[in-house]
């Protein structure tokens, strides 16, 4: 397979999975579209990672920490999918971490390549790209565990309406 056909599947793959854990993330948490999603999402991160590493092993004293942090990418968002999947008890607490880590490590993996070629990522020090796509989603998944278990606690209550009805 020719580098530039290889690159061009990866991009591909990328832009799927990027695109597909946007909208699990924001599609309603129930049977249908969030898992549907969830799976494509899980799809294309696997085969961001194979390509990716593939177009590592090109140069693999400089880009051997991509298909690290991809291994990380698909080993988290296994584990949030074998959470949901076996559903053992408390396990969404797993889930939204896992699969918010996953998609964080991947867009670390993303930065770290090309944020120095980005408009204004490149005014940044390096270990910015290592750093801020945890620093932002870090928070948003406490916000979504917190949201999660808010919800959940205040229908578990008799005679507390719940805030999400």
């Amino acid at each position: 397979m020719g580098i530039r056909v290889l690159i061009a599947c990866h991009v591909a793959a990328g832009l799927v999975a990027v695109t597909c854990g946007v909208v699990a993330m924001l599609a309603p948490k129930r049977p249908g579209r969030h898992p549907r999603w969830g799976r494509a999402y899980l799809a294309a991160l696997a085969s961001v990672v194979v390509t990716g590493t593939m177009l590592a092993a090109t140069d693999w004293a400089h880009l051997w920490h991509l298909p690290a942090l991809g291994a990380v990418a698909v080993a988290l968002a296994g584990l949030g999918y074998t959470a949901r999947r076996l559903r053992w008890p408390g396990w969404t607490v797993t889930h939204i971490p896992a699969m918010g880590g996953s998609y964080i490590a991947m867009l670390t993996a993303f930065y770290v390549d090309n944020g120095p070629r980005l408009p204004l990522w490149n005014q940044l020090p390096p270990v910015a790209f290592w750093f801020l796509p945890a620093a932002v989603g870090a928070p948003l998944i406490a916000w979504a565990l917190r949201r999660r278990f808010t919800a959940a606690l205040a229908r578990s209550r008799p005679g507390c309406p719940s805030r999400r009805a």
